[in-house]
């Protein structure tokens, strides 16, 4: 780990970055060049004094999993995500046809949606990044590792999992994961982490099993969904996808019709994410 390189590397994407680069407004009393440092770290899910101490040189080998944290906070391209991961001491993943990594420019449009829940998601199902209404209302959905991060697997093993939507919905809401996941399990085989997330479900879940028995296949998501949260209530919404083939990704985008009280429930959805972002700094 080349901890001053490392230091001199991070410093230099911060001041690289402008307030309007991640979706922040600039206030009139700035005087930082590019971001602060606590912007940055809230970026990263990280707190303020970890993030400094590896600007200043005297920080812990950040965990892969932190690099690749700090490489979404920082926007970098893939090549900049490499270097960081060497200057760590750690070896650059795999440059896969369908990488974990979100490119800068689907984090600009990411960070222009603060406001509405959207999430950047794999073909998995994995939630690689979420905006502040995002996590409100589905919680911090990168938080989990293994088969977990899927949520198509959540559902059928966490009963939790299934609580932002109304308990009406849940049939037809397995039939439409099930199905997912069989798209999955075609596409990468049966050797691939789908093939794994297939035999675990078909072990653990009756639901699961009896649905995978009818071999159901959907060929496009629903586009109108029905969400709860304890303090908001239920929200009808309405789902748009943009999709990232190089990366195989999909950014997931919902909202509601203007002047319905789904609609009101959603804006103040987006309070209550602001307030969460800010108390976590």
């Amino acid at each position: 780990m080349d901890r001053l390189q490392l230091a001199d590397f991070l410093r230099r994407r911060r001041a690289a970055l402008q307030p309007e680069d991640v979706g922040l407004r600039r206030g009139a009393r700035r005087r930082t060049a590019g971001l602060r440092r606590e912007e940055v770290a809230a970026l990263c899910d990280m707190s303020t004094d970890y993030y400094s101490r590896l600007e200043q040189a005297r920080g812990p080998q950040p965990s892969e999993q932190m690099l690749a944290a700090i490489a979404r906070g920082l926007r970098l391209t893939l090549d900049e995500r490499d270097h960081l991961f060497r200057l760590a001491g750690h070896t650059a993943p795999a440059r896969a046809l369908r990488s974990e990594h979100v490119s800068p420019g689907l984090m600009r449009i990411l960070d222009r949606l603060a406001d509405t829940p959207a999430q950047v998601m794999t073909e998995l199902g994995e939630t690689l990044a979420q905006t502040p209404a995002a996590r409100a209302l589905f919680g911090d959905e990168t938080r989990f590792e293994g088969s977990m991060r899927s949520v198509g697997y959540r559902w059928f093993v966490d009963p939790s999992a299934r609580d932002v939507y109304p308990a009406e919905d849940h049939h037809g809401l397995s039939r439409a994961f099930a199905a997912d996941i069989r798209t999955a399990y075609a596409k990468f085989g049966a050797r691939s982490r789908a093939g794994v997330m297939v035999d675990d479900l078909l072990a653990t879940s009756a639901e699961f099993a009896a649905l995978w028995e009818e071999h159901e296949v959907r060929g496009t998501h629903p586009r109108e969904k029905r969400l709860q949260h304890p303090e908001v209530g239920v929200m009808e919404m309405q789902c748009q996808f943009l999709i990232d083939p190089e990366q195989g990704q999909t950014l997931l985008v919902l909202t509601a019709s203007p002047g319905t009280e789904s609609y009101e429930r959603l804006q103040l959805l987006s309070v209550i994410g602001s307030q969460q972002i800010t108390a976590g700094r």
